[in-house]
């Protein structure tokens, strides 16, 4: 059985779907950091980072957090999304540190000085969306010449769908970008990926 800490958000979604996708038995705790849950002690021995999503797996007593790792650890413990020959699994990889260096933190930031901030920067909005807009136009020429990200369907793919699933809230369109919004509307059709995404 493994704990799911998580709430309603991209990096939390790649866990929640993850864990669907390769069928493992879970229970979801739900983390409002809108009310600060992340900062209680009982959740920082868990996570020392105070983010979300961590887990803990009750038959490895493993726990682990930060996304990434969270989504490597599972690919390894069900030998699923993640290919064992080096070339593959560099592929899959690199697509997975383009994700969690690049596509969360500037999705992230354009989210936060367009929807949250306390007052509009068009400075820092104009920053964000440019480099947003650059990623969507990696990711589709990544996407016109593979059917998911690394090739076969990974965690590459389960890291980077909850990120542009956002586009629409975000303000933007993929109409520019066609491989992609096809990946999209591909990756979006999975059920466990459906699932996941309505996790917590």
């Amino acid at each position: 059985m493994i704990d799911l800490y998580t709430f309603t958000t991209p990096n939390g979604r790649k866990a929640s779907i993850m864990l669907e996708e390769v069928g493992l038995p879970y229970t979801v705790h739900k983390i409002d950091i809108s009310k600060g849950d992340q900062f209680k002690p009982e959740f920082v021995a868990i996570n020392p980072n105070s983010k979300i999503p961590a887990i803990v797996d009750q038959e490895s007593g493993l726990t682990v957090f930060e996304s990434g790792a969270i989504l490597i650890y599972l690919a390894e413990k069900t030998g699923k999304f993640l290919p064992s020959e080096p070339k593959a699994r560099s592929e899959v990889m690199q697509w997975l540190m383009f994700q969690m260096g690049g596509v969360g933190p500037m999705f992230g930031q354009l989210n936060h000085f367009k929807r949250f901030a306390p007052e509009q920067i068009p400075y820092a909005i104009e920053r964000y969306t440019k480099e947003t807009l650059r990623l969507y136009g990696v990711l589709d020429q990544q996407l016109s010449t593979h059917t998911y990200i690394a090739g076969d369907y990974s965690i590459a793919d389960i890291a980077t769908y909850p990120w542009v699933a956002i586009y629409e809230f975000q303000g933007l369109t993929l109409d520019q970008y066609p491989h992609l919004k096809r990946w999209l509307e591909a990756v979006k059709q999975r059920p466990a990926v459906q699932r996941g995404m309505s996790v917590p």
